[in-house]
């Protein structure tokens, strides 16, 4: 939290480092992080991909661990079906290095949503401001994602993600 709330009010464009085809339409997008809000007890960072705002990354206390969840939106505004999903830390973790398996919301949210191959999700953020490093990953069986942000460039402020107030 620390370390994220250092960046708070900037944005960062970032590529897609993995090389799965599922994310080459990501590829093909100007892709930028906004950590747009900072609290003691939450961080919100919005994922902008070319024009889609929908996406917002939380990280924030609950129960007395450290959780991920994804809050997606709709253009309008309204929750899309599959939002809030994420988990809390696990024990593996460094001073850098943040894992979230999917927690038993999650799992049963894929389920209803008919995407069970989804529960083994586990998500990853990264931050080290020595190697100037913003990382987001996701992982299951058959699936990686990641995608990194130099945060020694900050660029312009996008606009607020769909929802925002």
């Amino acid at each position: 939290m620390h370390r994220l709330s250092q960046l708070c009010g900037q944005a960062f464009e970032g590529r897609i480092v993995s090389e799965d085809k599922e994310d080459d339409s990501w590829r093909a997008e100007r892709v930028v992080m906004h950590v747009r809000e900072c609290s003691d007890d939450e961080i919100r960072i919005p994922l902008h991909v070319g024009d889609d705002h929908s996406r917002t990354w939380v990280i924030h206390h609950e129960g007395g661990r450290l959780t991920l969840h994804h809050d997606h939106r709709h253009e309008d505004g309204s929750l899309d079906a599959i939002t809030w999903y994420g988990g809390a830390r696990d024990d593996r973790l460094s001073g850098s290095r943040m894992n979230f398996p999917a927690d038993d919301a999650t799992k049963a949210l894929f389920d209803a949503e008919g995407i069970p191959q989804s529960k083994e999700n586990t998500w990853a953020i990264e931050v080290r401001p020595t190697h100037t490093l913003f990382a987001y990953e996701m992982e299951r069986p058959n699936r990686f994602f990641r995608v990194e942000f130099d945060t020694s460039k900050p660029v312009a402020t996008p606009p607020a993600p769909w929802g925002a107030e």
